[in-house]
């Protein structure tokens, strides 16, 4: 409590990575210079520009740096780039290159020094690559947008160039007040033009993802700039990072090696053992070891209870489905349902009082304290998919909610305006609470066995005109896929097929399709390319983190015609 308590008076100021180190020193705490910790998937790969996978990217960022990066106290600072420059009209955003910081390779030999040409490669690679996150800079990067859809083909008129060496100048379509908020994400990491080409890769018209050489296809096969060379990596074994010996800002790296130790998640006491016996360093509780960290007197020493994170995780209702069969391996994760039975839920599924229904049915509390516990059911729900508090108004905005203008004072958060809106549509939802610390999180504002039946009240009518009657003799089936080896995820499975059949009387039947493995679980609602590789009606596999400091980080994951990476999760593009 004192760290978090100093942590928010110091937040800002820069000093707090050095008050921290010496207040645990004085408290008799040993700062170790290792760390040790489990990871559930190998990256596909290690190619920083070319996935949009947080399995790929949590590994990956480790071996670079971009040209600003958020620091302990989540302020931008200065990393590849010393400095910037912004033209008067907001368009033109001139960088300064570090000089003297180098790529090596995965042994630590020099390959030459960090340039401004690095960032003009991989903006071209990034775009021929088409990882799942390039649009990100659309409407952004002036020229972006007739690059990726073909319209214009030379690179030259993309918005990014080296002035020389050390000067990196980026044009933008339009002002955009979040750009610097976005230079730390995999989309602005830097690329080696000589060691990509040596490997094979190609730029432009040339590209081809089928046959576009080694890079990236493992950890002896990229450059590094960051804190971090991969000195060793074991197939679903072990993963170490060793702290890199050219890096430009060694005094910042505390730990001289990270090493990441396998773990398939079928035996959900195991982190906790391991933690016991030293394997790792720490590990999340959850209800089958809450109670043996008590009894064994750890819970009381040890245990605390950490933040919110910004990742917002979902349940996905999928409205367009055509897998009912792993897109991977047909003869995994498949559908008990026959083609009927298919056809009704997809229908029902597509119907908006059908899925508010569902909505509120489930107690999404009852389905956390499956892995949390009771005493800490609702402290990670949240109850917007952009958090309330993830930005305030900078200056007064007048906008329209309902039918009338609305004047919001400087300083308001996001989500009173989306609970303004929210009432404004007659929606009985509560996203924002200004009575809480953060206002989305910490409570359920959604389960409501009223408005649920309400709501399906509304879709059963509707549904008849379509043809599809809804009784107890004739429920609609959800297939809802689950990770049934390990504990925690079935009880969850249970937790949600006992809520919504309750809240719906049994008008509505979950079948919990059992998946093997976590990779099975995966293919059938999260790792496909598309909507129609989702095997799923409902799933909760997928959430989504902040990749810049601005609400459309969140919205845009669900643009339509393509543009969304998160549409796939409801079954389109």
């Amino acid at each position: 409590m004192e760290m978090r308590a100093k942590y928010k008076e110091l937040v800002g100021t820069g000093t707090y990575y050095d008050w921290v180190k010496q207040y645990l020193t004085d408290k008799g705490y040993v700062i170790q210079d290792n760390y040790d910790t489990a990871y559930t998937s190998d990256p596909k790969t290690w190619d920083a520009l070319a996935t949009s996978l947080e399995e790929d990217t949590e590994k990956i960022i480790f071996t670079y740096d971009g040209l600003m990066e958020y620091d302990v106290e989540n302020e931008l600072q200065p990393a590849l780039a010393e400095s910037y420059d912004v033209s008067d009209d907001g368009l033109t955003y001139t960088f300064h290159i570090r000089k003297g910081a180098k790529w090596v390779d995965q042994q630590g030999r020099e390959l030459g020094e960090v340039t401004a040409d690095d960032w003009v490669a991989a903006m071209q690679h990034m775009l021929d690559s088409m990882g799942g996150l390039e649009y990100l800079v659309e409407g952004v990067i002036k020229g972006a947008s007739e690059y990726i859809d073909g319209t214009d083909t030379d690179f030259a008129n993309v918005g990014v160039k080296a002035v020389d060496d050390y000067t990196l100048e980026y044009t933008l379509e339009q002002p955009t007040s979040y750009f610097t908020t976005m230079l730390g994400y995999s989309i602005f990491a830097p690329m080696n033009r000589a060691y990509y080409e040596s490997l094979g890769g190609k730029f432009g018209a040339e590209y081809d993802s089928a046959d576009n050489g080694t890079y990236g296809t493992s950890p002896e096969n990229i450059a590094y700039c960051g804190p971090y060379l991969v000195s060793s990596m074991v197939a679903n074994n072990s993963i170490t990072f060793t702290a890199n010996p050219s890096y430009w800002n060694p005094d910042r790296v505390q730990n001289k090696t990270i090493t990441c130790k396998y773990n398939d998640g079928t035996d959900v006491t195991k982190s906790y053992n391991d933690t016991l016996s030293g394997e790792i360093d720490g590990a999340s509780l959850n209800t089958s070891t809450m109670e043996t960290a008590k009894q064994d007197g750890n819970f009381d020493k040890y245990a605390y209870v950490s933040n919110t994170e910004a990742t917002t995780f979902f349940d996905s209702w999928n409205v367009n489905r055509y897998a009912f069969a792993n897109y991977n391996d047909e003869t995994k994760v498949v559908s008990p349902k026959d083609g009927l039975e298919a056809n009704r839920a997809i229908t029902a599924l597509r119907n908006q009082n059908f899925r508010l229904a569902l909505d509120f049915a489930v107690d999404r509390g009852s389905v956390n304290a499956q892995v949390t516990g009771e005493e800490l059911k609702l402290n990670s729900l949240r109850n917007s998919y952009t958090p309330a508090t993830f930005v305030k108004l900078a200056e007064d905005v007048t906008i329209k909610i309902g039918d009338e203008e609305k004047t919001y004072p400087a300083e308001t958060v996001y989500g009173q305006i989306v609970q303004d809106q929210l009432d404004a549509d007659g929606y009985p939802i509560k996203a924002y609470d200004p009575e809480t610390p953060d206002g989305s999180d910490g409570y359920d504002g959604w389960y409501s066995v009223d408005n649920c039946k309400a709501y399906l009240d509304k879709a059963i009518e509707e549904l008849k005109d379509e043809g599809v009657e809804i009784s107890a003799d004739a429920p609609i089936q959800i297939d809802y896929p689950c990770f049934s080896t390990n504990e925690n995820y079935k009880n969850m499975g249970n937790a949600y097929k006992q809520s919504i059949e309750e809240s719906t009387g049994g008008l509505v039947v979950v079948n919990l399709v059992s998946c093997e493995t976590q990779d099975d679980w995966l293919a059938a609602g999260y790792t496909f390319d598309n909507g129609y590789g989702g095997n799923f009606d409902l799933c909760d596999v997928s959430g989504w983190g902040p990749d810049y400091g601005d609400p459309s980080t969140y919205l845009d994951t669900f643009l339509p015609d393509g543009a969304g990476y998160m549409t796939k999760m409801i079954g389109l593009f």
